[in-house]
Order: C-alpha cells, then structure tokens, then sequence
C-alpha cells in the first residue's frame, strides 16, 4: 500500500486539482486510490467541495465522513474555527479514520493537507504530524508565481526534517503571465532535488492536466 501526502508551498496553490489529477491518472494505470482529506475548512450543507472532488476519484466507495472527518464551514484556519465553536482538532480522529481506510486495502491512500506544511491542528500539533505518524511519502505542488522559490525550499527542507522522502513535486501554472518561467523551473530542480513530476498549464479540469503529469515516480 503507497501512502502519499499532497501538500502545497501555500494556500490556493491548486492542491485539490493536482490531486484529483494523480487519482485519475493512478487509476488508468489500474490501481485502486482512495481520498483523504482529513481536515477541511469552507463549504455547505454538502461537505467541502476539495473532500467532495477526492470523493469521487476514489476507486472505492466512501462515504464522506471516510473522506473528511472532522469539517467546518467557515473558510479560515480550521483551528481557529474550531475554537470558535468550543472544538479542539486533535490527531487521534484522524490516526482512527486512516486507520479504517487502511483496511479496505487500496493500492493507493492519497491524502491532500490543508494550507501548507505547518498548518496547525491545535496548539501543540500540525497536520503534517500525521504524515510523520504514518510515513507517508510527500508530493509538493508549487504555485509557479513571484516567491515559489523560497516557499518551495523552506517547505522541502520541513518535510526532509521531519524525516519524511520528498516523491516529487508539480510545478502549477496560475500565473500564466509569469516572467522566467524556465529558469524558475530550472532553478526550483536544484533547489528541491526530487523528481518533477509534471508542469501543468492553467487547464480547466484535472483531467485535461493528464497529459502533463508523469506518475511512475510514485509507483
């Protein structure tokens, strides 16, 4: 069983649409892939529409709580909502519900994070403590806009320090109107040290970023 973690040098880097992207493209390589998005801030009545979209790239089926167990509706950092309502976020429930997608045995565990790499969970934890705890392998998709360079390094150091293998990374294309978009990229390959996996064009929909995304590094 591959167990992967989807993390991004910043918020709005396109997480979700890379993400969705892998699945699909797992999928045609005939490999079961389940979606984990165990926290997410924003959306209604239905759930948030990151955890909807893992939802339904899962080969298997799920029901949203298996997807995204703990949720809340305002757009901010899911910790501070949570003390807003008189919750505390903790990394047992979490530990719990991968632990019950394990069981289903599915090639592929795809877990997309929140924010970046230090997004908080409480007080005295991050998100990222449950990669640690389950030694995931990281994919980190960079927003190639003015800054990616430093965001990318600061964020493949934290990940190489907490001991966690960098799989490979994706440069997302949308600042379509950025300058030195080469050289960037160049540059971003000494800095991080890791496969690239793809560079992604600003596309409409993760299954038109197919053809831009290599995968086999992940396998």
């Amino acid at each position: 069983m591959r167990k992967l973690f989807i993390t991004g040098t910043d918020t709005e880097v396109g997480k979700t649409f890379i993400s969705s992207a892998i699945m699909q493209s797992l999928r045609q390589r005939r490999l079961s892939v389940v979606g984990f998005k165990p926290v997410a801030a924003g959306g209604d009545s239905n759930g948030n529409p990151d955890a909807l979209e893992l939802m339904a790239q899962s080969s298997l089926p799920l029901t949203y709580q298996q997807v995204n167990p703990l949720f809340v509706h305002e757009a901010v950092a899911p910790h501070l909502a949570a003390q807003k309502h008189g919750m505390q976020f903790g990394l047992t429930p979490l530990l719990t519900a991968y632990s019950q997608l394990t069981t289903m045995q599915p090639d592929v565990i795809l877990t997309e994070g929140a924010g970046g790499w230090r997004t908080p969970l409480n007080n005295d934890c991050f998100l990222s403590d449950l990669a640690i705890a389950e030694n995931m392998d990281v994919v980190l998709v960079v927003s190639m806009r003015l800054g990616c360079l430093n965001h990318a390094r600061l964020t493949a150091e934290a990940i190489r320090n907490d001991g966690l293998r960098l799989r490979g990374w994706v440069a997302n294309m949308l600042d379509k109107d950025m300058p030195f978009v080469e050289e960037n990229i160049r540059a971003l390959e000494r800095l991080l040290n890791a496969p690239r996996l793809g560079t992604v064009p600003n596309v409409a929909t993760p299954a038109e970023a197919l053809p831009y995304l290599d995968t086999v590094p992940l396998l």
